[in-house]
């Protein structure tokens, strides 16, 4: 009999990809926010009651970072709430709850190039941050049979991103030199091998947290210039800092996540970000 897995947030990037890999081995549900709205208890248990899933892999959240500045309760009930009663129905079906967090629930303020591992103390200093250590707490609280994944500077094709808004931007010839912060450094991770390593964590059976992202880093702006270069794409980018792009919430300054449980446990297949920008580059040029 083949697990059946049930996936949120089905529509967006990690979500579509998810559905890609994970079909190739399991049965799997698709569930969008139209189908399953997670800030909703009653519509969580029905729909897990129907289904009766093996594994719930949670993609669902409200990530636009800076309207959680301003939409606080809306971010709480989908970062918080909704893993807190997806955590609660599984542990009733004896379902096991993969729930994607990310590099926000850290301040940011360690010195590069050092990275942040799974047995650092969260310390989150935005909205978004907050609900979604709170949303990660509140698994914690609910079920053992978990595993939670912090994720960095995500990008696929089932959505938007940076490396697509670059593009389009480097693309506009009327347009003037792109300005990009170069001063914010993290790992660009592809949602297609966060998918696959996703796969690996269900087929080796681990539980609790863990941290995957692209390895190696860079800032946004090196991350750009090298995109662009493998898309064949010639735009003047100048360097700047995030004081020239002010945003309502406060972006980390070191958003490099270290996949240290997975290398301990030889099962760290995440590749190295340059290499998850060919693949992205190769893919993004066959759709235009």
């Amino acid at each position: 009999m083949k697990l059946k897995v049930l996936i949120t947030g089905s529509s967006g990037q990690l979500g579509t990809d998810c559905i890609k890999i994970l079909s190739e081995h399991y049965e799997t549900i698709s569930c969008s926010h139209k189908m399953l709205d997670i800030g909703e208890p009653l519509n969580i248990n029905e729909t897990l009651k129907k289904i009766k899933p093996h594994i719930i892999v949670n993609c669902a959240a409200f990530t636009r970072v800076d309207d959680c500045e301003t939409m606080l309760e809306e971010a709480y009930k989908i970062n918080r709430d909704g893993p807190k009663y997806l955590a609660r129905y599984a542990h009733q079906l004896r379902s096991k709850l993969i729930h994607i967090s990310t590099d926000y629930v850290f301040n940011g303020n360690r010195k590069i190039p050092l990275g942040y591992d799974e047995t650092d103390s969260p310390d989150p200093v935005s909205i978004y941050g907050k609900s979604k250590y709170a949303g990660e707490q509140a698994i914690m609280s609910e079920t053992d049979n978990f595993l939670i994944i912090r994720t960095a500077w995500l990008f696929g094709m089932g959505g938007n991103n940076f490396l697509k808004t670059i593009y389009r931007l480097a693309t506009n010839d009327k347009g003037p030199p792109l300005k990009v912060i170069n001063t914010q450094y993290g790992s660009f991770t592809h949602s297609l091998d966060l998918a696959k390593q996703i796969h690996q964590l269900i087929v080796s059976e681990s539980q609790g947290l863990y941290h995957a992202s692209g390895e190696g880093y860079c800032t946004w702006y090196e991350g750009a210039k090298y995109f662009l270069k493998k898309m064949g794409v010639i735009k003047e980018i100048q360097a700047c800092t995030e004081k020239e792009f002010p945003t309502k919430a406060i972006r980390p300054y070191n958003s490099i996540l270290n996949n240290t449980k997975l290398k301990k446990q030889n099962i760290n297949i995440m590749p190295d970000w340059k290499e998850s920008l060919d693949t992205f580059a190769s893919l993004l040029k066959k759709t235009i």
